[in-house]
């Protein structure tokens, strides 16, 4: 018997910040409300590298914190960036399979990266292609803040196709650069809202953009499942 996709949640990785961890990342998601939470299956993982200086949020949050990779001052030389890759791939392999990522600062401008990576083979090669991500305070590895390391060299070229929700804060010191990230996707879904460098609480309008999104990719879900039900059933006469 075969069970609906349609009625499945979409399973999501989620990405904590820099000098963070996955714990705080998921106290920060559950200010939403249970009915944007109870329609996702949201799995937290900590960074590979605990934090080497001070948190951000150390006096809010308990320690552990952790870290994705790291870089120089003027982020042009990065360290452990494929490392990190083949640590989340191998959570994935794991504990998969993933519809998308969510991400918030440097686990958002991690994930952001990754799709366009996994298209040309570079990673992720041993899971299923990324079908949307949630963005939260990003930003583009090869913009005008950030270098790109070697392996994201071409991330964005040609533009993300995959479905992308961007939330931005309008008093978020990334703020520009999340919006120039959103030039690197095609049809981005936006959230703006007025607080600064943190997981926003959700207003109507944004709950409404937020609830939309999700049906949505519900819907590629389900669509890409019943292609890929065709293609192995094609395959399967083709041999026979």
């Amino acid at each position: 018997m075969t069970e609906s996709h349609t009625h499945e949640k979409p399973r999501i990785l989620c990405l904590h910040g820099f000098r963070m961890s996955a714990k705080i990342l998921e106290t920060q998601i559950h200010k939403w409300p249970e009915s944007v939470l109870e329609k996702l299956d949201l799995v937290y993982l900590n960074a590979p590298y605990p934090s080497m200086g001070k948190s951000g949020v150390e006096g809010i949050f308990d320690p552990p914190y952790f870290e994705w990779f790291q870089a120089n001052q003027d982020f042009t030389e990065f360290e452990n960036f494929e490392e990190c890759i083949d640590f989340i791939e191998d959570f994935m392999v794991k504990n998969g399979p993933f519809d998308g990522l969510l991400g918030f600062s440097q686990g958002a401008v991690l994930a952001a990266a990754l799709p366009g990576m996994q298209a040309e083979g570079l990673v992720l090669t041993k899971v299923p292609k990324i079908k949307f991500l949630i963005l939260i305070s990003g930003a583009k590895l090869g913009g005008s803040k950030y270098g790109a390391p070697p392996l994201a060299a071409n991330a964005f070229s040609p533009p993300v196709k995959c479905p992308s929700l961007h939330l931005i804060g309008e008093n978020d010191f990334q703020k520009p650069d999340s919006i120039a990230l959103l030039d690197s996707f095609v049809d981005p879904i936006v959230v703006h809202h007025l607080r600064g460098h943190t997981i926003p609480m959700l207003d109507d309008q944004s709950l409404e953009v937020v609830n939309n999104f999700i049906e949505k990719i519900r819907n590629h879900a389900t669509t890409t499942a019943q292609v890929d039900t065709r293609n192995a059933k094609h395959s399967f006469r083709s041999r026979v």
